[in-house]
């Protein structure tokens, strides 16, 4: 189960939300062991597309360093798509197994598709999508 608070929530969807009409990306990190988000790291789609999202590799290393300073470890992947439901595409499922070949990350998708923003997250292992819980907490 994926843990965030109401406030990274609003976060997560106000950035897919300022992107648009590309898709949003970003991380996110929390304590080792724990489910519970800590930090969302906002991040540039290096893509510029409303269909696919690219993490840029030095923003990547540069946000690791934050988390580390913060005694925090990268868990996870928040993306937006703009246009459909907020399940993995096969592309979403391709890059996971080359971003996550051990199914350790979580991964957020939020929906524009509706008025109303919809997030959802997944661990993706071996091209097998599994939707998790998520738990708002303020």
């Amino acid at each position: 189960m994926l843990e965030i608070s109401t406030e990274m929530h609003n976060t997560m969807v106000a950035h897919a939300i300022a992107e648009l009409p590309n898709e949003a990306c970003g991380l996110f990190a929390a304590a080792a062991g724990s489910d519970r988000v800590e930090r969302f790291y906002a991040m540039r789609n290096t893509a510029e597309s409303p269909k696919l999202y690219m993490l840029d590799g030095k923003e990547m290393l540069d946000v690791e360093r934050r988390a580390d300073e913060a005694g925090l470890l990268v868990t996870g992947v928040m993306h937006s798509h703009t246009q459909t439901t907020n399940y993995p595409s096969p592309t979403d499922i391709a890059d996971a197994a080359r971003f996550d070949p051990f199914g350790t990350l979580h991964f957020v998708i939020v929906s524009l598709r509706h008025a109303e923003a919809s997030l959802r997250s997944f661990r993706i292992l071996n091209s097998e999508v599994t939707e998790e819980p998520v738990r708002l907490h303020p």
